[in-house]
């Protein structure tokens, strides 16, 4: 199918007509809805907030970068850390916990990570792209992606053992769908793993419907209970406060480099260079506001999704427009409890099972980072910083406090294995000599 093509190297879906661009957006919408929704699923915030923040989120991130780039924000996966350890959903023998009341804190870390978002966002923008690179070379970035991934791998195993049939079919469908899918069905084997796995869930009795029943058609997508303000509404536990801001924040160091590898994915798709024009700045600048928005209302924190890349591979429609069809369609379904419910429902064993999934391939996009930027391991400056990074992110984790924390006056901060090993890489590769890394600016992408 040809597709009209204007000067400025975007194809224009609007020859297709208003009904086929709806189609496209749904399309969209669809790629991105299993992993998105799954983010409140595992941490406790709520499914319609985080619906109605992916939406609002991608427009701000579109009025931003001047409307030019066909990015999707979907809930980002590498602060399902930072929410375990600031708001944990079980004690530490995996009894159920309210998290309610402790959410808001780790939503208010996560604000904060968007905040340095828009202080890279401006040193970029005066000083340069390759100034600011310098000190998140893949040495430092890579292990610490691969330790977001490792740091979670017991909490999916442990919910796994509730029901490992059931957690096992989500493995394998994911697993077959990627690897011999066609179409869409290659771009979607998340949720098609959580249909199956849910289906078998029931048929073993684990899925309780009365809540779906029960739920409202419409409504509103969030409380005032939800958001970051309640916290100042009362008194505050200031040591929490504190150290979900150490713990969270330094998850943003990965999810920035994260963010530029979205964003040259996209411009590879395209041929169109994103980095330079509307400019790095911009898109770093959208992605932060909108990830402070989201998580001040009680959403997760927002992150380019690469399943909407592949549909634009798949496509070959370009268009932004159809993009925030599926933003607008997304803002939409948030208002609605029932569907919430629907999603709420889901087995602890599937999402066990799908987790065991996406927290591997969080930790081997950390892998991919190094092997494709060619990282020398012959140098013992880098095998001395990944190891430590490596160690430290994840044998504080799994320790018997899972944390350092030291007490200043009535104020305990507690910092988190990977919040440790991300300091220490940042320190060791600024100070330790035979630095070798140069940051691509994007000046060799190719324009069509």
């Amino acid at each position: 199918m040809e597709y009209k093509k204007q000067a400025d190297g975007i194809y224009d879906a609007r020859s297709l007509g208003k009904g086929r661009m709806l189609v496209l957006g749904l399309q969209h919408l669809f790629a991105m809805f299993g992993a998105t929704v799954l983010v409140p699923v595992l941490t406790g915030l709520s499914v319609s907030s985080t619906l109605l923040f992916a939406g609002v989120g991608t427009l701000i991130f579109h009025f931003v970068t001047k409307r030019k780039v066909p990015a999707f924000l979907g809930s980002s996966f590498a602060f399902l850390g930072g929410y375990a350890a600031i708001a944990p959903l079980t004690t530490a023998d995996g009894a159920p916990l309210d998290n309610t009341a402790l959410l808001p804190y780790a939503c208010f870390g996560v604000a904060c990570a968007g905040a340095l978002y828009l202080v890279v966002s401006a040193l970029i923008k005066a000083l340069g792209a390759k100034k600011i690179m310098k000190f998140f070379p893949p040495i430092v970035t890579g292990p610490i992606i691969i330790a977001i991934g490792l740091s979670l791998s017991k909490s999916a195993v442990d919910n796994c053992s509730v029901n490992w049939v059931v957690a096992l079919v989500a493995i394998a469908v994911a697993v077959i769908c990627n690897i011999f899918g066609k179409g869409m069905i290659k771009i979607i084997p998340i949720i098609l793993g959580v249909i199956s796995s849910y289906i078998v869930a029931v048929l073993f009795g684990d899925v309780d419907f009365s809540k779906i029943a029960e739920a409202d058609w419409i409504g509103l997508p969030f409380g005032y209970h939800n958001t970051v303000f309640s916290i100042f509404s009362s008194e505050v536990d200031t040591g929490l406060l504190l150290t979900s801001v150490i713990t969270i924040m330094p998850i943003a160091i990965a999810t920035i480099v994260e963010h530029i590898g979205g964003i040259s994915a996209i411009a590879s798709t395209t041929g169109i260079n994103y980095i330079k024009d509307p400019g790095l700045h911009r898109t770093l600048l959208g992605d932060g506001l909108a990830t402070i928005v989201a998580s001040f209302f009680g959403a997760p924190a927002n992150t380019t999704y690469g399943e909407n890349t592949g549909v634009l591979t798949l496509s070959r429609v370009f268009d932004p427009r159809v993009i925030r069809i599926a933003a607008v369609i997304a803002a939409v379904f948030a208002f609605s409890p029932k569907f919430e419910a629907l999603i709420a429902s889901i087995p602890t064993a599937t999402c066990g099972g799908i987790s065991i999934v996406l927290y591997g391939m969080i930790s081997a996009v950390g892998v991919r980072n190094i092997v494709e930027n060619k990282v020398n391991f012959q140098k013992s400056r880098n095998v001395i910083i990944a190891a430590l990074i490596l160690v430290l992110s994840i044998g504080v984790s799994y320790s018997t406090a899972g944390a350092i924390s030291f007490t200043i006056g009535s104020v305990t901060i507690s910092f988190t294995g990977l919040a440790i090993g991300a300091i220490v890489g940042i320190v060791l590769n600024a100070i330790l000599p035979g630095k070798d890394y140069e940051f691509n600016d994007g000046d060799d992408t190719t324009e069509e």
